[in-house]
């Protein structure tokens, strides 16, 4: 992560604002800090430099002597996982004196995979100027990403065609959720150009779909990514050899896979009542169904995709549910810090995203803290996890 020196930032400040540089009096339009920091990932005139944005600082670059308090830059930290700017975006926040005064320091990263959005609009910084990127922009930025993309989810599935892809889903039903209502009703982008923007095809010319196309609107997922499913299993014993009752694989496209594994652990998880001397009867669940599916996004989200056909695993057994995730920790995060309070990384970056936009994920970094809460307030045991370099084993205990 780039962190410029003292002499650097007040080389900006005493410069005009640039496309690698904005400005702010104070952090009270959380909406055009977002914005900025959208535009930054996206760097559509290839600085590939991080852009930096000054909170506390007025328009000729002097202090505006804002309180820089903890509060204030724990919610810029928060821009990074709040699920607004999507695909996340890699940034750091400091407090830094410069000019004799205190300033919020937000350091942007351009992103290996543009275009970013925020609330569904793609924003772009060229110069001074900020704004709602064209089609030129987009055009742009996919090229960017095509020279630069390292995540396995964009990668190109050569032996699938634009075919493959369900195009009544992938307009009626995805792409609103992606993309703000207003910039598509004044999109008149072909099919093409309007996969290619969300990252389902390569680009407009290449339409070949990527991992993320046909994870999100395949026709037959499964036929070109066979590790992409759940295989549940409900064993009657605390034994894999025990007697089984009910094994299902569970296929489809993303939102068939997390509907249907859904319905099944709701179908499976009983409850019980208990009648006291109380007027009101006590309902409790054997596993609260929250952290069950908080752990199973998760999975889903971060397991490997990539030269695999071993699925999710989740085993139910008498005493406990032991999921399976594909591929171990990823990045930043390693077996002797797993699960903790803001650790996190994306193998999937892109899927992650579109999870976030689907509304299976709420916000970033935070699923497994509330799979535990969860459980706290049920009753049930603190989560279990094994984690090595081939997979991610969580038991939660009955």
């Amino acid at each position: 992560m780039k962190r410029y020196s003292d002499d650097e930032l007040l080389a900006m400040l005493d410069d005009i604002e640039s496309s690698i540089s904005e400005r702010k009096e104070s952090a009270t339009d959380i909406d055009k800090i977002s914005q900025a920091v959208c535009a930054f990932a996206n760097d559509v005139t290839k600085t590939e430099q991080a852009g930096v944005l000054f909170i506390g600082t007025k328009d000729d670059g002097s202090p505006s002597n804002l309180p820089i308090t903890e509060k204030l830059l724990n919610n810029l930290v928060g821009l990074k996982t709040d699920g607004n700017i999507l695909p996340p975006p890699t940034l750091s926040v400091e407090k830094r004196n410069l000019k004799g005064a205190e300033v919020a320091v937000v350091t942007v990263m351009p992103s290996y995979a543009p275009p970013v959005r925020y609330k569904g609009r793609v924003w772009v910084r060229s110069g001074p100027r900020r704004g709602i990127a064209t089609e030129q922009d987009e055009r742009i930025l996919g090229e960017t990403r095509l020279h630069k993309n390292k995540s396995y989810d964009l990668h190109p599935v050569p032996s699938a065609t634009i075919n493959e892809l369900s195009r009544l889903y992938f307009e009626l039903e995805y792409l609103p959720s992606v993309v703000a209502p207003d910039i598509l009703e004044a999109n008149n982008r072909t099919y093409e150009q309007k996969l290619s923007s969300t990252k389902m095809i390569v680009s407009p010319m290449d339409t070949t779909p990527t991992v993320l196309g046909l994870l999100i609107a395949g026709k037959s997922t499964q036929d070109f990514l066979p590790g992409a499913y759940i295989q549940f299993l409900r064993i009657n014993g605390i034994e894999l050899t025990d007697d089984i009752i009910d094994d299902e694989a569970i296929g489809g496209t993303l939102v068939d896979v997390l509907r249907k594994i859904q319905e099944k652990l709701k179908a499976h998880n009983r409850s019980a009542i208990n009648i006291g001397t109380e007027p009101m009867h006590i309902t409790s669940m054997q596993y609260p169904l929250p952290a069950l599916y908080q752990i199973i996004y998760n999975a889903v989200q971060h397991r490997t995709y990539d030269r695999t056909h071993t699925p999710i695993r989740v085993i139910w057994y008498n005493d406990r549910i032991e999921i399976l995730s594909p591929g171990g920790s990823f990045g930043m995060v390693r077996a002797d810090n797993f699960g903790q309070p803001g650790i996190n990384d994306y193998r999937n970056p892109h899927l992650s995203a579109a999870m976030k936009s689907l509304g299976f994920v709420q916000s970033f970094g935070r699923g497994i803290a509330t799979a535990k809460n969860e459980l706290k307030k049920n009753g049930n045991p603190d989560l279990e996890f094994t984690v090595n370099e081939n997979y991610v084993l969580c038991t939660i205990w009955r």
